[in-house]
């Protein structure tokens, strides 16, 4: 917490000296946006390389004078709260002065730019993000107050807790870990008993696009476990946008990516490939928009896609057919084809790439 302190004092500091100096104060930040600022590695995922180019918040411009003045009235309340021991989401943030803040993403964007410019993960400025994950199966763990939590006993899933740093005791006995791209797909797995019947292991949802608290869980079961992890997502650009995202991360949090990415994540299915395979009818597949074709180009110019030949391969399959499928087209074979054949073959067999 003192290195927290610290670097927020300097900042201030730099404010107070150019005041002194009659300059107009500036706050200097990496350009967490900017692809040309991010480098992939194999191990890492994507991150941010040193010496980024930087963006500028100026607090004599009429464009960034609000921006400053918000970013210098958040990073006061993170002191306070260091200083305090005590902690907030960022939604409490927001309701402290929703007329200053405006949006809740104007808050969420600023406290990711005072995380990048202080160069100090977000946990550790004591801001945490409402959870929107769950996780069921075979896993025990220990809540930082001592709450203790069993995922395996439970018909219901458990919320992925807020602070994942705090979490300790985790024990399983799983073969493997399944990342499951929708909440309705999750919970009819879960209905199947799919964690119990297979093999054990451990489910863990995002509901569409993760929340931090959810990619920082699946990375400390991989840390904590070294077990396989596999993706089951749509057949679709955006499935294969948040698969990448669990994989490799994102460039808006790359200088985090050390404590976010697992780059051994696999991907199951929903392949392109599956559709033709399992002879889908064409009515349970769903015709490209302008939309996915964009992102779907977008994502074979990514630079981690070189190094999957095979996943390459698949996506050129989604952008010929320009077909996609939810994970639901299975139930048209039959109600229960995903957990009691589809699933269980895959892992058997090998069939993730």
């Amino acid at each position: 917490s003192s290195e927290v302190l610290e670097a927020i004092e300097n900042v201030v500091q730099g404010v107070f000296q150019s005041l002194a100096q009659k300059k107009a104060p500036v706050l200097t930040l990496a350009n967490r946006t900017d692809w040309r600022n991010i480098e992939f590695k194999d191990s890492v995922g994507l991150q941010m390389i040193p010496g980024s180019t930087t963006k500028r918040i100026r607090s004599d411009c009429p464009q960034s004078a609000r921006r400053f003045a918000l970013m210098l009235k958040i990073l006061s309340m993170i002191y306070k709260m260091v200083q305090s021991n005590t902690y907030a989401t960022k939604r409490d943030i927001y309701y402290s002065d929703t007329l200053l803040f405006g949006s809740q993403s104007a808050v969420d964007q600023i406290i990711n730019d005072i995380s990048c410019m202080l160069k100090i993960p977000r946990r550790s400025l004591h801001v945490l993000s409402t959870t929107k994950g769950f996780v069921a199966g075979n896993l025990c763990y220990t809540e930082e107050d001592g709450t203790k939590v069993n995922c395996t006993c439970s018909a219901t899933a458990v919320t992925v807790p807020s602070n994942i740093q705090g979490i300790k005791n985790l024990t399983s006995h799983a073969k493997f870990i399944l990342i499951v791209e929708k909440d309705a797909t999750f919970q009819r797995l879960l209905d199947d008993d799919f964690f119990s019947k297979v093999s054990p292991c451990i489910m863990i949802t995002g509901r569409g696009v993760p929340d931090l608290n959810t990619r920082l869980l699946v990375r400390k079961l991989w840390d904590s476990f070294q077990i396989p992890i596999f993706t089951l997502m749509d057949a679709d650009p955006h499935g294969v946008e948040i698969m990448c995202v669990y994989k490799y991360g994102s460039v808006s949090m790359s200088f985090e990516a050390h404590h976010l990415t697992v780059p051994s994540v696999k991907w199951l299915g929903l392949l392109p490939s599956d559709l033709e395979r399992l002879n889908i009818c064409r009515d349970a597949l769903i015709p490209f928009t302008k939309q996915d074709e964009n992102k779907l180009a977008s994502i074979l110019k990514r630079p981690y896609i070189a190094s999957q030949p095979l996943w390459k391969k698949e996506l050129e399959i989604m952008a010929t057919s320009k077909l996609k499928a939810e994970i639901q087209a299975l139930t048209s074979l039959s109600s229960d084809f995903l957990s009691r054949v589809y699933l269980p073959n895959k892992l058997q067999f090998g069939g993730w790439l």
